[in-house]
């Protein structure tokens, strides 16, 4: 078992229960099996919080995940490569500086992850949201994590099936929040798949396409950060993250490795 896909059983043993939870002809089975799953979790998990230093960075995985089929789009960076990592699981569990919630334009909770972190923040981030008159779809705004082991939530809202600028604003808009407030650590969910209709693939390439592009444009601070975390739920996420996360993010090698885009 490698790195990669063994850390995870160590840290959480859910996934073994997990199918009967989730029934499979439920309509909106990603929102549900998010609720329920965060109910079993907040039982058993209590401070067995995820950190960084738990999860395996896209540098240490690239030998599990698959070969390329199509030629990288960006130079190898080493450091870009350290700073990134994949991880399936529940992120109300993860203790880092900021998780991104998928919200409504309201913020005023919903289904699906947007209802799990409400739920473990407390009565208390409703009453912060309460004061921050909604957000606009792809814009992103920030409060207290409250009872999550997260200091922070950044609130984003996706656009309603699939509009690509709309989607890519989210992420950058996240980003741009995490440098204003100096976080170093942060985790996305998958914005805008499941009841909000944006196909997985396709919402997996406007996430990493954006998210490379900001850390090339604003290398200074992405030097400064610790970590960026893709979270996923379901299985079908996960390997589509796999297979793009080295198209996007090309494996360093020791002749060719860039240090610092700047440098060439």
């Amino acid at each position: 078992m490698g790195v990669c896909s063994g850390y995870l059983f160590k840290k959480l043993e859910y996934r073994q229960s997990r199918a009967s939870l989730i029934p499979s002809s439920h309509p909106q089975r990603h929102a549900l099996s998010f609720s329920r799953m965060h109910l079993t979790m907040s039982k058993s998990i209590n401070s067995n919080f995820i950190t960084p230093k738990d999860i395996p960075t896209l540098q240490e995985c690239y030998k599990e995940y698959p070969k390329p089929t199509q030629e990288p789009d960006n130079a190898p960076d080493l450091i870009i490569s350290r700073l990134l990592s994949l991880w399936q699981g529940d992120m109300t569990t993860l203790k880092i500086d900021a998780i991104v919630n998928a919200a409504n334009e309201s913020l005023l909770g919903g289904g699906g992850i947007d209802g799990a972190i409400h739920r473990a923040a407390g009565r208390e981030l409703l009453a912060e949201c309460q004061t921050l008159g909604g957000c606009k779809t792809g814009s992103a705004k920030i409060t207290k994590g409250y009872r999550l082991p997260s200091r922070h939530v950044i609130h984003t809202v996706g656009p309603i099936g699939e509009k690509p600028d709309l989607l890519a604003s989210c992420y950058r808009n996240v980003l741009d929040v995490v440098r204003e407030n100096q976080l170093k650590t942060v985790a996305f969910c998958c914005v805008s798949t499941g009841v909000y209709g944006y196909d997985n693939t396709k919402a997996a390439h406007v996430a990493l396409r954006t998210v490379g592009d900001w850390l090339r444009e604003n290398y200074d601070y992405t030097k400064q950060m610790e970590r960026v975390i893709f979270c996923t739920f379901l299985d079908k996420d996960q390997q589509i993250y796999k297979k793009l996360l080295p198209i996007y993010f090309p494996e360093p090698q020791p002749d060719t490795t860039n240090q610092d885009p700047e440098v060439n």
